[in-house]
């Protein structure tokens, strides 16, 4: 699932591309891609017409377009795709909703394969749709408060891996990100929140920020095609991993084989030297 930075990536693309235009049209093909919107697709495609798009924000792995007071809200779930390009280009073989506007330039196509992603209308969420009202701020808000987030972490008994992926302690934080920051960081996965000291969190919320600022820059991590920017173009992030998905491999920092662990039905991947494991971690 795209994180922060794809996410990101996304978002900048469309607010080169479609701030300042007009809905002219809103065409949904797929229900799911609107099951989000419980008024149904005809009051979605009624609300947009017409209006205009005066930019576009993010909250963590969510993105919305500001028409006028309200949002057009996002989540591109695990192969979803806003694509901007060619009114007349054939259509995608996954395309489930296309935005056309009134200046009769480039389209807006929403394309997921798995059709795990959504849109949604909010009215009056310009600022912050009240679907996502519970989603914490992420560390590249200026919402964020750091000093809230490190005492609400210090006071949890978890892993802080776990505390990591937490989308209402802090948001955009997924897998790759948090395998990668905590390397950086110096910390073992299954490390217990509540065995940290404030500067080992000061330490791992600097990491975070400084791999999600590189892979932005990198435009995301693609392993594969389902990952795009608005121009159907992959990230390159994947080329400065440290440690995720290179299993076996030497560890940029000490040479040491990287390994890779069970966790929540997924994996960790860290470097058993740089990330000792503690003697009493939490999973």
């Amino acid at each position: 699932m795209p994180e922060l930075p794809e996410v990101e990536s996304v978002r900048a693309g469309l607010e080169r591309h479609v701030t300042g235009r007009t809905f002219a049209e809103a065409e949904i093909f797929h229900p799911r891609a609107v099951r989000r919107h419980q008024a149904g697709p005809a009051d979605l495609t009624a609300a947009l017409t017409g209006g205009l798009v005066t930019g576009v924000r993010r909250r963590g792995k969510y993105l919305w377009l500001t028409v006028g007071d309200d949002a057009l809200l996002a989540h591109l779930g695990m192969s979803g795709q806003l694509l901007v390009g060619d009114r007349l280009a054939a259509c995608e073989p996954h395309l489930r909703a296309r935005f056309t506007f009134t200046d009769g330039g480039p389209d807006l196509r929403f394309v997921d394969q798995r059709t795990f992603g959504n849109l949604s209308y909010w009215p009056g969420g310009a600022d912050l749709p009240a679907a996502i009202a519970h989603i914490a701020p992420d560390p590249l808000e200026p919402a964020f408060s750091q000093e809230r987030f490190t005492t609400r972490l210090l006071a949890r008994r978890t892993g802080i891996k776990r505390a990591l992926l937490d989308q209402s302690l802090i948001s955009g934080v997924g897998n790759i990100y948090a395998d990668e920051s905590l390397w950086r960081a110096g910390l073992h996965w299954a490390r217990g929140t509540d065995a940290l000291r404030r500067s080992d969190v000061a330490r791992l919320l600097a990491c975070v920020r400084e791999v999600f600022a590189e892979a932005i820059t990198a435009g995301g991590t693609s392993f594969d095609r389902l990952y795009v920017n608005v121009n159907g173009q992959s990230g390159y992030f994947d080329r400065s991993l440290a440690v995720y998905g290179r299993a076996d491999r030497p560890c940029p920092r000490c040479g040491t084989p990287v390994i890779r662990e069970k966790f929540m039905n997924r994996s960790s991947y860290s470097c058993p030297e740089c990330q000792r494991r503690p003697r009493q971690g939490r999973w």
